[in-house]
């Protein structure tokens, strides 16, 4: 790697980092309003038909991969023969180049055309978190062995839970471009903010100001609820102080 390309790496992952501590502490009503404030109304909010496997709260740097239903031929056998066929399946058509590419602090899209399949599971989501993926977006199922995990503390926003393997459903497409989820564009590289009230992403080249009214919003409130927490005589805890 030249001189140039190793500060233009570092210039990179520097972003990131400042860009991960800017939105760390922010709701994702917050990040709605921040949008608001800078004339994007009608963009960022994904569906709220997608929603979190377990209430919880991530912010992290798009990751992006597309998928496609299996076009076919279907096997014809079964058993052991299933077995084969199903490795080559998993080897040559449902890949996922894009987990070897995970960088701490990645929040991992996926548009799987709103296919009924478990892409992720109980096992490879943890194999991503072990590489710094904080969390998952999906535009279909995407999801099954829910119960694991949610005990693993993997958070998933989806549109609903599925059963069925990959092989025979779905078939890997493209990394790192533009997709769409739930009516909203994703670049590789934006904001992607989750928690309880859904999902917001926020175009990178805009986020810090963004960011900036955001904080606006979110210390308002704070001081907001802390009179109202006083005057209840409530015990103040870290949403207020």
């Amino acid at each position: 790697m030249s001189v140039n390309e190793t500060v233009k790496t570092k210039e990179v992952t520097d972003d990131r980092k400042e860009i991960l501590e800017l939105y760390k502490d922010l709701r994702v009503t917050d990040v709605r309003d921040g949008m608001d404030w800078i004339g994007m109304n009608g963009f960022g909010t994904v569906h709220y038909e997608i929603k979190p496997l377990f209430r919880t709260k991530v912010i992290g740097i798009a990751r992006t991969a597309r998928y496609l239903p299996f076009e076919g031929p279907y096997p014809k056998v079964t058993g052991d023969e299933y077995t084969t066929w199903s490795n080559w399946y998993y080897k040559e058509v449902c890949t996922d180049p894009w987990g070897k590419d995970i960088e701490e602090g990645d929040f991992v899209c996926l548009d799987i055309a709103g296919i009924d399949v478990g892409l992720l599971g109980s096992n490879n989501t943890l194999d991503f978190k072990g590489k710094g993926a904080r969390g998952y977006l999906t535009n279909g199922g995407g999801i099954r062995d829910t119960d694991e995990v949610i005990l693993q503390g993997i958070p998933v926003w989806s549109k609903f839970v599925s059963q069925g393997m990959d092989q025979a459903r779905i078939r890997y497409h493209e990394k790192d471009i533009p997709i769409a989820i739930g009516g909203v564009a994703i670049y590789p590289g934006d904001v992607v903010v989750a928690d309880g009230d859904g999902v917001v992403v926020v175009p990178r080249k805009l986020a810090r100001e963004v960011a900036k009214y955001a904080h606006q919003e979110l210390k308002g409130d704070k001081e907001g609820r802390r009179r109202h927490y006083e005057r209840l005589g409530l015990e103040l805890d870290n949403t207020v102080l």
